[in-house]
C-alpha cells in the first residue's frame, strides 16, 4: 500500500490520501487534518500512517482529537489512537454498536462544541446509502473550516474524474458522481427522507464555503458552492 503525506492545501488544514478498495473498486480515501488552538491537531476519517506521516505530525502539532464522521469511517481510529494515546476519539451515534471493540471517548452532538470556534459541524440527517446488504444510514457528520472556507465532508458526495481508474470511471459514470459533486445513485435509492435531507443541505448552504474535501474524489477548489447546490438539485429536484 502506497502511504501519502500530509499536504497543506490552505492556512491551518492538511489531507492525505491513500489507495482504498470499495466493492471492487479503486476508489481512493482521503484523511483531513485541522490545526485548532494551541496547536491541537483535529483528524477526521483517519487513514493508515507510516513514521514519515507522523513525522509530519510532530511538525504541525499535537494529535488531540481522532474524529470518525460516519458509520462507515472507522477502520483505523484504534490504530491511530495507539499512536496517539492521549488523543480522544470522537465518533457518531450508532458505531459503538457496531463497532464495540472500538473505545469512543465522545459522542458527537451539535450541542457541544468540541472544537472550538475554528472547526463547525453539524449531523446530516435523512441520508441513506444502498448496498448489498439493503439500505444503510451514513449518520455523517459534515465540517466547516471558516479560517480556510472548507466544507469537509465523508461520503454525502463523491467527484471521481480523469485521474481514477478506467473500471472507477466507467462505475462513476454509471452513479453520476464522474466530474459532478454530487451523491450516487445508491443514495438516491436508498433515501427516502428527502425533506430532512433538503434542510440539512440549507444548512450546509448557510456556510461560506469555497472548498469542498470529500473522503473519496478530487477536491474540488472551483465554485465548489455552486457545484455542491447543483449536484443537490439533481438529487432533491429543488433545495428552497
Amino acid at each position: 500500500m502506497v502511504l501519502a503525506m500530509l499536504r497543506k492545501i490552505d492556512c491551518n488544514i492538511w489531507v492525505a490520501e491513500q489507495p482504498f478498495r470499495f466493492l471492487g473498486l479503486d476508489v481512493g480515501i482521503r484523511m483531513t487534518v485541522i490545526s485548532l488552538k494551541n496547536d491541537e491537531l483535529a483528524v477526521i476519517s483517519p487513514i493508515k500512517v507510516d513514521n514519515k506521516i507522523i513525522e509530519q505530525f510532530r511538525e504541525i502539532g499535537n494529535v488531540k482529537h481522532i474524529i470518525a464522521p460516519n458509520l462507515f469511517h472507522h477502520l483505523f481510529l484504534s490504530d491511530f489512537k495507539n499512536i496517539y494515546p492521549q488523543a480522544q476519539i470522537y465518533a457518531v451515534s450508532g458505531l459503538k454498536k457496531k463497532r464495540p471493540d472500538i473505545s469512543i471517548d465522545k459522542i458527537l452532538d451539535d450541542d457541544e462544541k468540541y472544537f472550538g470556534s475554528k472547526l463547525e459541524y453539524f449531523l446530516f440527517e435523512g441520508l441513506n446509502t444502498f448496498l448489498l446488504n439493503g439500505v444503510s444510514p451514513l449518520h455523517e457528520y459534515v465540517f466547516f473550516h471558516g479560517e480556510s472556507q472548507t466544507l469537509i465532508v465523508t461520503d454525502i458526495v463523491f467527484n471521481f474524474d480523469e485521474s481514477f481508474p478506467f473500471t472507477t470511471k466507467l462505475v462513476s459514470k454509471i452513479l453520476g458522481v464522474y466530474k459532478q459533486l454530487r451523491p450516487s445513485f445508491l443514495e438516491q435509492l436508498g433515501t427516502k427522507e428527502k425533506e430532512k435531507v433538503r434542510q440539512s443541505v440549507q444548512k450546509i448552504l448557510q456556510w461560506d464555503f469555497r472548498r469542498v474535501i470529500m473522503a473519496h474524489g478530487t477536491i474540488v477548489e472551483d465554485d465548489a458552492k455552486q457545484k455542491f447546490k447543483k449536484g443537490y438539485e439533481c438529487f432533491l429536484e429543488k433545495i428552497f
